[in-house]
């Protein structure tokens, strides 16, 4: 059995494997073991069970083959007033939560979980407006994705209200002071999605018959201009000590060195180097393929010996064993791709912070705005260096022309010089 592997005490074992739990723990323990989670980390989390599978005896209880989501809520509302912990309460409830989740996860899979049915109020909306979006717009899952992501900030704002008959309730005024309030604490990008979202939302209301007047053209447009702003990379020098200070004695740190060569020397994308599997690094013909990323181009990219190291080193002793193509893992079990664009940058940001760098932009994209100005005051043109980077149209690339102080100084005016009479 499962539980043998981990624990020897017998009275320990029996505990583990007393109603209601019993069974499904001994399963948990070798899911746990069979994701790559180690002898330690899966005591803890039985044992943080434990607690769960008391809140759940009764006299005479039978064992369960399946839980029920308001089951794990009733728990976490009763065990903070009985717990006896002798740390922080806080502490041992995050990770007494987080054990739980993690036993939550695996019911799903075998599916024993029954999960909570009922539905925030602006769901219904929500689910018609992404059918409408499908069926008349012919939207993207991409485009989906964004738009549900930026409608649901705004549904939540309506409370009660996001609904059919709520939305009638809409003014001018009222969709105005939203978007000015959202942009004033969010950045380009999201305001732009938002604006978007609310525009094309409100004419799906409008076809439906929701609203009284039709809100599109009520959403204030915040002018952003594309060339704005200066690109604010990583220097060279500052480049070359976030990635020698990173120590390749662990697996997190070869995985890490790897993830900063190759953004370093190829000034990639976040998502491009997510999405990178193993069969897109060519070892014979020494190059690397990265998939187009914001309707870009396909790149083929010669592979440096530094690069070839750095990642040999990581796939043969920091990469943890298991099915999935993409070459970077997390690095705790259950081992899975990145998630999430915010993991690699969470990476990035770490490693600048170990080094004492301050930038604007702490993620990928630092090392993507530095590397396209060194080539740039390397003498590269525009049309190389929009090859290397994937973008489609030059025009992407003329937001670097702002940083070539070489040309600029070509073009630039004599400061004219008074002449005393």
């Amino acid at each position: 059995m499962a539980l043998e592997q981990v624990f020897e005490c017998p009275l320990t074992l029996a505990k583990l494997r007393s109603a209601p739990l019993g069974q499904l723990l001994d399963s948990f323990c070798k899911w746990l073991l069979d994701h790559g989670f180690s002898r330690g980390t899966t005591r803890l989390h039985l044992g943080h069970l434990c607690h769960l599978n008391e809140h759940l005896r009764r006299p005479r209880g039978r064992m369960r083959q399946s839980m029920a989501a308001g089951e794990i809520e009733g728990f976490f509302d009763k065990y903070p007033s009985r717990c006896r912990n002798r740390g922080p309460l806080e502490t041992h409830l995050r990770r007494v939560r987080y054990s739980v989740n993690r036993f939550a996860d695996y019911l799903r899979e075998e599916g024993r979980f029954v999960a909570t049915t009922s539905r925030t109020v602006y769901e219904p909306l929500l689910a018609r407006y992404l059918r409408w979006m499908r069926s008349y717009q012919h939207a993207a899952p991409g485009t989906l994705e964004v738009r549900a992501h930026s409608l649901t900030r705004f549904l939540q704002s309506l409370g009660q209200d996001a609904t059919p008959r709520g939305l009638a309730k809409l003014d001018c005024e009222k969709v105005e002071q939203f978007v000015l309030a959202y942009a004033s604490a969010n950045g380009r990008s999201a305001r732009r999605s938002m604006q978007s979202a609310l525009r094309t939302f409100f004419r799906f209301a409008w076809h439906e018959g929701y609203l009284r007047l039709p809100l599109d053209r009520a959403v204030p447009t915040i002018r952003t201009y594309k060339l704005a702003t200066v690109p604010r990379g990583l220097s060279e020098q500052q480049t070359a000590e976030v990635v020698q200070g990173v120590e390749r004695n662990t697996q997190v740190g070869r995985r890490d060195y790897a993830i900063l060569q190759l953004l370093s020397t190829y000034g990639v994308r976040g998502g491009q180097l997510r999405a990178l599997r193993l069969e897109e690094l060519d070892w014979v013909r020494d190059r690397i393929f990265f998939k187009a990323a914001k309707h870009g181009k396909d790149v083929w990219v010669p592979m440096t010996l530094e690069v070839g190291e750095a990642v040999l080193d990581y796939l043969q002793n920091g990469r943890p064993a298991c099915s999935y193509p993409e070459v970077f893992l997390t690095s705790r079990a259950p081992y899975h791709p990145f998630p999430h664009s915010t993991t690699l940058s969470a990476i990035v940001q770490r490693r600048l912070s170990a080094t004492g760098i301050d930038v604007p932009s702490a993620g990928a994209h630092a090392f993507r705005h530095g590397f396209a100005t060194r080539m740039l005051r390397q003498g590269n043109g525009l049309k190389a260096i929009a090859d290397v980077l994937g973008h489609r149209y030059l025009s992407t690339t003329f937001r670097y022309t702002k940083v070539d102080f070489n040309a600029l100084k070509q073009v630039a005016l004599e400061w004219p010089q008074e002449v005393s009479k």
